[in-house]
């Protein structure tokens, strides 16, 4: 069958006059930038290709909503790159879309709105940067691509709220947790990094000693044991002029309304 066949089969099996199937394969295969593939067999495609035929295929019927289903997932970056631009045009298009993906990045990349769904139902749904930066528990925490995670003990003395990590980590945060045990959580970006102790002591600074060293999108990524382990982001200008090495001592440190507190019971 050839992509034209392919396109036009949903019009055909509706028993759709031709001179309208080709006007409507026409305006879908233009929408998708696949005009000149309209003579080719659908058996010799890329993935990208097939994608944007699939597509075609179900924008020419003219549809209220589409409902897509991990279509990035077989896509190297730069066809994924390209998928995107077009999911954005259609959505301002008017086109309405429900996305299903297990990528925080697509999600981030393409939704305003974003659900999270955990054993059969939804956990946390709302705006997308509402859900990542707020997120209700681990799991969704997770998803949203945090990785610093420490279980506090709540401590409340002379008006002040604190946590207490189990190795004895004092952090303090913005917010009144409801119990007296909680989640703190803080993304890696969000923690700064020295080789030399601040002159004056900082809230939340700790020394650790740099256990792991994972190259990153655009830097690297530490992992540093200071009683607890925190995982932190450097970009590669900062890495290189700090000169880290693995077992490196350095400093951390980050401000209290960094921290987002999940309260309860930490799950």
């Amino acid at each position: 069958m050839t992509v034209f066949g392919n396109i036009a089969y949903p019009l055909k099996v509706r028993n759709m006059a031709e001179d309208l199937i080709r006007s409507k394969v026409t305006e879908s295969a233009g929408q998708m930038n696949i005009m000149h593939l309209l003579n080719r067999t659908t058996g010799n495609l890329s993935g990208g290709e097939r994608q944007r035929i699939a597509l075609a295929r179900t924008l020419v019927t003219a549809p209220r909503l589409l409902l897509l289903d991990e279509p990035l997932s077989s896509l190297d970056a730069s066809l994924k790159d390209d998928m995107k631009r077009l999911l954005r045009k259609l959505n301002r298009e008017g086109h309405t879309i429900i996305h299903v993906t297990h990528d925080y990045n697509d999600a981030l990349s393409l939704a305003h709105r974003v659900g999270v769904i955990h054993n059969g139902r939804i956990i946390q749904e709302g705006p997308v940067n509402d859900v990542f930066n707020r997120p209700v528990n681990r799991f969704v925490a997770r998803y949203a691509g945090y990785k610093n995670f420490f279980r506090l003990n709540v401590l409340r003395e002379n008006g002040e709220i604190r946590g207490i990590s189990r190795n004895n980590l004092e952090f303090k945060f913005i917010g009144n947790p409801s119990s007296e045990e909680c989640l703190a959580i803080l993304r890696n970006e969000a923690i700064k990094i020295g080789k030399e102790k601040p002159e004056e002591d900082k809230i939340n600074m700790f020394q650790g000693r740099i256990s792991e060293m994972i190259p990153a999108e655009h830097g690297m990524e530490l992992e540093v044991d200071a009683g607890d382990r925190f995982f932190i982001t450097v970009l590669a200008k900062e890495f290189n002029e700090l000169g880290l090495k693995l077992n490196d001592t350095i400093w951390i440190s980050f401000l209290p309304d960094s921290v987002t507190i999940i309260s309860g019971q930490p799950d």
